[in-house]
Formats: C-alpha cells, sequence, structure tokens
C-alpha cells in the first residue's frame, strides 16, 4: 500500500512506502556507498539532505552505535530501494522520515541529468501528495541555510586525549574547528597521540589565540562554504603563523580564505570509490567522499592532487604557509584507508619549531 510521496523540483511524485513517518524537505542528493550506511547517516555533512541509497539494500548488518560518526542522524530524510527492519526501527526512534519500495535507479538517474535538487517527503497514514509538494514548496537552497553550521557544531569548546602518553605527538596539540566534524577525525589525531581541542564553528581569533596550538584544523561540514564566514576569519588571522589542515568543507574554507573561490557542483562527489590522482607520485588512491560544493580557484594555495572523473581539486598544499588540505576523507569511515598518512603529515608540520604566538 503507498503510503508515501516525494515531491521532486521536476515536477514528478514518486510513491513509495513509509518506513518511518514524517514530514521532510532538503537537497535529494544520493551515496553510491553499498556500506558504512550508519556511518554516512550520522555524518554531520548530510545536514538538510534528504539522502538516496543507490545500493538496493540498506540494513543488512544491522545497526551499531560504535560505527556511529556523531551523536544522531542528520539527513532530513532517507530513501532506498529497501530497508531493514533494524534501520527503520532506528530512524523511527530518531523521528527521521524514510521511505522505501520504490526504484532508487530513476532517482538516481534524475540527479544525474538535471542535478542535485529540491524535494519534499510526506510519509505516514496521512500522506498526500499534496502535502509532499506543500514541504518541497517551502525548501530553502543549501545557500540561504545560514545557520548550518549552528545546527551541527559544539556549543562550547571540549578537549580529547588529554591521557595521550609519551607518543611521538604527545606534545601536539591541534585546535580544530567544528564545521561539522566527524567523530573519527577526531579519533585519527588522538590515535596519533595529539590532544584535540574542539572549538565551535565560529570562535573567534581570540579563542584560538588563547590556546596558541601547534596546528589549526577546518573539520568537514555540510552546506555552503561561504556561510562558514568566521572559520574563513580565523584561517586569515593565523595563516603563516599556526600550520593549517582542512578536510572536506575544511579545505574550501581554506581556499577561500587565502584568496580562492568556491562553486557548487551538479551533483557532487558521495561513495567510497573516487578516484583520486597525486601529481607527483602518479599514484592514483581510491577515497571516500561527500560534497556538494568544490574549491573553483585555489588562490594562495598548489593543487597537488585531482579527481580523475572530472578534474576538480583534491588536495592543496603550500610548503611555504604550511597548509594542507584535502577534498576528500583521509580517515575513511566508511571507505577505503588508502589515505590515512595525511594525519601523520599534518602532526608532521607542528615539528618545525614554531614559535609562540606569545612570543611573536
Amino acid at each position: 500500500m503507498t503510503d508515501a510521496y516525494l515531491a521532486l523540483e521536476t515536477g514528478d511524485v514518486v510513491e513509495a512506502n513509509a518506513r518511518a513517518p514524517g514530514r521532510a524537505q532538503g537537497e535529494l542528493v544520493f551515496t553510491t556507498a553499498y556500506t558504512g550506511y550508519e556511518e554516512s547517516l550520522t555524518d554531520p555533512s548530510y545536514e538538510a539532505q534528504v539522502l538516496t541509497f543507490a545500493y538496493p539494500l540498506i540494513g543488512n548488518y544491522g545497526v551499531r552505535p560504535e560505527r556511529f560518526e556523531s551523536d544522531r542522524v542528520h539527513p532530513s530524510a532517507v530513501v532506498a530501494r529497501e530497508l531493514t527492519d533494524d534501520i527503520a526501527d532506528w530512524l523511527r526512534e530518531e523521528g527521521v522520515p524514510a521511505v522505501d519500495g520504490l526504484d532508487t535507479r530513476d532517482v538516481v538517474l534524475s540527479v544525474r541529468e538535471q542535478g542535485a535538487m529540491k524535494v519534499g517527503i510526506a510519509a505516514g497514514p496521512d500522506a498526500t501528495p499534496e502535502a509532499a509538494r506543500a514541504e518541497l514548496a517551502d525548501c530553502p537552497h543549501m545557500s540561504d541555510i545560514e545557520d548550518i553550521g549552528e545546527r551541527v557544531s559544539v556549543a562550547e569548546r571540549e578537549t580529547h586525549g588529554t591521557d595521550a602518553g609519551d607518543g611521538a605527538n604527545a606534545d601536539t596539540h591541534v585546535a580544530l574547528l567544528d564545521c561539522g566534524a566527524k567523530r573519527s577525525i577526531v579519533d585519527s589525531l588522538t590515535d596519533r597521540g595529539a590532544t584535540v581541542t574542539v572549538l565551535p564553528h565560529d570562535a573567534t581569533p581570540e579563542a584560538v589565540a588563547e590556546l596558541d596550538p601547534d596546528v589549526l584544523f577546518v573539520s568537514n561540514g555540510p552546506g555552503d562554504p561561504a556561510n562558514f564566514e568566521a572559520a574563513q576569519r580565523v584561517v586569515s588571522e593565523f595563516v603563516g603563523d599556526i600550520p593549517l589542515a582542512g578536510i572536506c568543507l575544511g579545505q574550501q574554507v581554506v581556499a577561500r580564505a587565502l584568496g580562492g573561490t568556491t562553486e557548487k557542483m551538479e551533483f557532487g562527489h558521495r561513495g567510497v570509490n573516487q578516484p583520486v590522482l597525486d601529481h607527483e607520485s602518479g599514484r592514483v588512491v581510491m577515497t571516500t567522499q561527500n560534497h556538494g560544493y568544490t574549491v573553483a580557484d585555489p588562490g594562495d594555495l598548489e593543487v597537488t592532487q585531482i579527481n580523475v572523473n572530472d578534474d576538480t581539486p583534491e588536495a592543496l598544499d603550500s610548503a611555504e604557509l604550511d597548509v594542507l588540505t584535502r577534498q576528500y576523507h583521509p580517515e575513511a569511515n566508511p571507505g577505503p584507508h588508502d589515505t590515512l598518512d595525511f594525519f601523520d603529515d599534518v602532526l608532521a608540520m607542528a615539528e618545525s619549531g614554531r614559535v609562540p604566538l606569545a612570543a611573536d
């Protein structure tokens, strides 16, 4: 029995089965990953989006909280060909509408051919096509969600890894601007012995200066990088004084702060098999990605890696300024571990004998 409807910007209304009831709206995107659904659903970079799984069966190995990348589900709704009861029950408990029983191949092809689009969803006993269309009519564009950073960032600073011991990076202090950080980024740094202080996305330069960190790191996150002006100001303030690193949205924020520009992609990169070419080594690695914006002009930075499929920048570096950024997710949850050495390279920048800010 049809009890769910998806109203697309194309004018089409797609019928489906409600697995978790409710109404929702957001940018319709898809991921090609066939594992890691727990990590994807708890990835803050999916905030305000409706996530469609291209793989037909989602939930076949259950739900384990230790795999979560944050403390909640972030997509505003979930679409799949078939959801197991475990996933449907979890999404129902989270209050996130979920639908299945539709041909997701058609949904994915619509996004591929016409680009990421707005969608309205109504699911449950009282759902109607008109209710789905009403959600669509009220749905904002991603670039218009100016408070998206507040939705995914910590409210107050947090410190992780203070019991790091005597490891190689035990004295390294990383200040992480939380624009929607995945837990595995923090874990990747603390596992290497660093102490990580997580700061709100809108932290002031004074808050960073007070910490006097060895590395300033800008995290991944959702939405348009132009809406993270506070993080750009922090990067502009400390470039050349503190080594800088960034992942995903973090790369875009760093580029914008250093004279570059960003642009929205047609349908983005979301999956665990994106090929990336390193210019220096000639090596191609497989990467995990989740982003709808990209760097158009790198500004003061050098493009050192590109996406094999569309030549978009995947890595920006500057030895002179001590900057390392990656568009993909080296921590790779879910996904391959081809690029975990990025975190070693970031922490190595802290070993250059930087003069403390107070001594400048």
